[in-house]
């Protein structure tokens, strides 16, 4: 099918390599299912196809696991409350330059919110 094959990108690189495939434009002429593929003009059909390096891999059996799929499923939780920290308390920006400032300001922010979630507990009850 395809005319010739190619490898581009550099090897134990951090980006991954790609195949490309160049197929033959008579053929695509000729070809029943050719509207939305072939393209008047061109010299070659393309299809390029990224190659996954092993973490990428590793990383795609980790998504389909149990574990994985249980912990994404709690993930908004913790987004609304680290979106409620960093919108409402001022904890998107550091108020200070030093890391003893900025650990402060990270401690009196979630103790507030903490604090604020118990009155809201208490008021329940």
């Amino acid at each position: 099918m395809a005319v010739r094959k190619a490898r581009t990108g550099k090897k134990y690189q951090n980006k991954n390599q790609v195949v490309t495939h160049y197929f033959d434009i008579e053929k695509c002429k000729n070809c029943l299912s050719k509207e939305g593929c072939y393209q008047g003009g061109a010299k070659f059909k393309i299809y390029s196809l990224a190659i996954k390096s092993n973490d990428h891999l590793f990383q795609k059996k980790f998504q389909e696991t149990s574990y994985f799929k249980e912990m994404a499923r709690h993930r908004y939780k913790i987004e609304a409350k680290n979106a409620e920290l960093k919108q409402r308390h001022g904890f998107d920006v550091a108020r200070a330059s030093s890391l003893f400032s900025m650990e402060l300001q990270a401690a009196t922010t979630i103790f507030v919110v903490n604090i604020k979630r118990i009155m809201t507990l208490i008021n329940t009850k």
